[in-house]
């Protein structure tokens, strides 16, 4: 029973060990299409990231027997180029620029800013026309 009880955690430890060791671990270019869910007509869309990889210098991907391999900070990197591109509509030159550009790439900064304080007039003209809009609608 012992001998059971031994083999039972050994086995609790090396599937934990796994575990951690398949987080660390490099991730095939099908692999990082398939996280960024990069599809085209069902099919994984693998020449996107090959030509993102021409595109923008940041990407570094390892190369071992002629085959691209993507750690954590790449597949983060991609999956800002993929937000930026398909979900904020930026073009490929504007998004270079926030890549280079140290202060933008965080994201969430980005995301959350409304208005900035270079467009205070336009904050102001905008509740000036909101307080007209409800005194029109209060008169009818």
């Amino acid at each position: 029973m012992l001998f059971y009880l031994n083999r039972l955690k050994n086995l609790r430890y090396l599937s934990i060990r796994m575990m951690s060791k398949l987080d660390r671990a490099y991730k095939s270019i099908s692999e990082v299409a398939e996280i960024l869910n990069l599809k085209n007509k069902n099919k994984l869309s693998t020449h996107t990231i090959r030509y993102w990889e021409k595109e923008f210098k940041q990407i570094k991907p390892k190369i071992f027997n002629s085959r691209r391999y993507y750690d954590k900070k790449n597949i983060e990197i991609l999956k800002k180029i993929k937000f930026l591109l398909k979900d904020e509509g930026l073009k490929i030159e504007g998004v270079k620029k926030v890549l280079n550009n140290a202060d933008t790439l965080l994201l969430d900064d980005r995301i959350n800013k409304s208005i900035t304080s270079t467009d205070k007039l336009l904050k102001y003209k905008l509740t000036k026309i909101a307080t007209l809009v409800k005194e029109i609608k209060e008169i009818k």
